[in-house]
């Protein structure tokens, strides 16, 4: 088949190529997937995109007028994706439930360590010849109530670390696993019962924004926020005031509702126009990564090797129903 790769970075293309073996054509594209780039796809059967190519009704609409068959994700979300349109036009929407989810479980404990440790600034610090400990304080892990929201591979992988490090876990989910051994609650007493919090949940219309003042004003004085999962799960502004109160002592990000227009792109020498974003820079407290948490040679070879595979699935009609994407489970 011939795969139109939009969103493509150099490593896409190393760990693609070489999990494609020859199998496939690919025609590597840096640019997103956009109303204007749509026509790209022209002469292909498939396309492969990443979290921020907008697969909007529009969009699939011209992919599928131009004859695309397969939309395959290299990515497990797809809430960037239209399925009513891609059902409506028959498109096979594909993509990878699982590729390395210790990739995204390790970062997210880096956040946290690095939160508390403030590792950040003691690192700045010593660069300038500066070992003053004063403002560097941190608590210890052990005994400590993480809640956990979702409790999926990453969730559970999370769940086992912290386990390690001796903390007190407690976690939501509407579909609770059956053989847990850490204890299920509901959101709001996890909210007041967490000195750190993570999140590990799709982003669905029911989790929207599920961090916001009304959840806030739940939590503990000077929780830690994490989320290593979809931007839109918070609420900026709700965290910035958050934050400017004290309410919430430490935020650790790795994705951010509006990062299309900024993450995986080198925008140092740009004047950055989101003001949202760079007033949660001002803060010592927060600490954000650029939708790294995924970025193992692991979890990229198993994502090039799913993504490619689910192109071969779909000639012989035989994509895995774990790696199939419908509207029905979406509204699930």
């Amino acid at each position: 088949m011939r795969v139109a790769v939009f969103s493509t970075k150099s490593y896409d293309k190393e760990f693609l190529e070489s999990a494609n073996e020859g199998r496939h054509e690919l025609t590597f594209l840096e640019t997103r997937l956009t109303g204007e780039t749509a026509a790209l796809a022209s002469g292909h059967d498939a396309v492969c995109l990443f979290v921020n190519d907008e697969a909007s009704g529009e969009n699939l609409q011209i992919l599928a007028d131009l004859g695309v068959r397969l939309i395959t994700l290299r990515s497990a979300g797809f809430n960037h994706v239209d399925l009513e349109k891609a059902d409506e036009r028959n498109l096979t929407v594909a993509r990878v439930p699982a590729y390395s989810p210790h990739a995204v479980a390790e970062h997210t404990v880096a956040l946290m360590l690095t939160l508390n440790r403030k590792i950040h600034r003691a690192h700045n610090r010593v660069r300038e010849a500066n070992f003053s400990l004063e403002g560097l304080l941190g608590f210890d892990m052990r005994g400590r109530t993480v809640g956990v929201v979702g409790t999926g591979v990453i969730g559970q992988a999370t769940i086992k670390i912290l386990q390690g490090f001796g903390c007190h876990v407690i976690a939501y989910d509407p579909f609770p696993s059956d053989d847990a051994d850490f204890q299920y609650v509901d959101l709001p007493t996890l909210f007041s019962s967490s000195d750190i919090i993570t999140l590990h949940c799709p982003l669905t219309p029911e989790t929207f924004h599920l961090i916001d003042a009304e959840s806030i004003a739940q939590m503990q004085r000077g929780v830690m926020l994490i989320n290593t999962s979809r931007g839109a799960l918070v609420e900026t502004q709700a965290v910035i005031d958050g934050l400017k109160r004290g309410d919430i002592g430490y935020l650790g990000l790795d994705v951010y509702e509006e990062e299309a227009d900024l993450f995986f792109e080198n925008l140092s020498g740009d004047i950055i126009q989101d003001d949202q974003f760079m007033r949660l820079t001002t803060f010592p407290n927060v600490v954000i990564t650029g939708h790294q948490a995924f970025f193992t040679e692991e979890a990229l070879s198993a994502i090039a090797k799913t993504t490619l595979n689910n192109v071969s699935d779909f000639e012989t009609g035989e994509i895995p129903e774990k790696n199939i994407v419908s509207v029905n489970q979406y509204r699930r």
